[in-house]
């Protein structure tokens, strides 16, 4: 498999790929699994002594390797191109040709700022052509870029270019609404604000229809 991630490859023609794509380092992928686990939860045990912490304790002897192992396997395990979803694309039978929502997806990702969560939903549309997709596949889609260190703005970019990819139009629509723990839980520690983000793409350009598509994920 092509190491490189699928939103470089999508988006290498696009001027504006550094923003829109997830910075790997050239060397991202030479470790297995194992051996990231194995070095993360060694990192991991210094800076649990360093905060004085004793690892001797039954409470956290075993938790540098219970967050190594939720790092690579389940919070930023959208890095790896190799859990990238598959996803499988059927015959519009009935000819459905107006919009179709999937809202409130769940989201949970991780500020790349300070490593805290990211807890919010995702609203996607797009319009139907030949083919429609499955649709635990969007929220597929959704995880597998929500799992890996993020900002909001460009996690409702790359979600929005990878269906646009999938289906081969421009006819989609995402909206993110999510909380953000490094705003409320440090710092200002505002917990009433959340952030939103949208990405407009085809048809939903045209202010009848984006109004459409909001009505339905209010």
């Amino acid at each position: 498999m092509n190491t490189k991630n699928f939103m470089e490859e999508i988006m290498k023609s696009n001027t504006n790929e550094v923003i829109t794509s997830t910075l790997l380092r050239e060397d991202a992928f030479e470790l297995n699994d194992e051996q990231k686990i194995y070095q993360i939860e060694h990192h991991f045990a210094q800076i649990m002594k360093t905060l004085g912490l004793d690892l001797n304790d039954d409470s956290l002897s075993n938790t540098p390797r219970r967050v190594a192992k939720m790092f690579v396997k389940e919070t930023f395990s959208g890095l790896n191109p190799i859990n990238e979803p598959e996803v499988t694309l059927f015959e519009n039978k009935y000819e459905y040709n107006r919009m179709l929502v999937e809202k409130n997806i769940t989201l949970f990702s991780t500020c790349e700022h300070h490593f805290v969560p990211i807890i919010g939903k995702v609203h996607v549309a797009y319009f139907p052509d030949k083919e429609v997709i499955g649709l635990s596949k969007i929220n597929r889609i959704v995880q597998y870029y929500a799992k890996r260190p993020q900002v909001q703005e460009r996690l409702t970019i790359q979600i929005a270019e990878a269906l646009k990819s999938i289906f081969g139009h421009d006819d989609v629509a995402v909206l993110i609404e999510a909380d953000h723990l490094c705003v409320a839980s440090r710092g200002i520690k505002d917990t009433n604000s959340n952030t939103v983000t949208s990405s407009y793409s085809g048809k939903f350009e045209n202010q009848n229809i984006k109004q459409e598509f909001l009505s339905y994920v209010k």
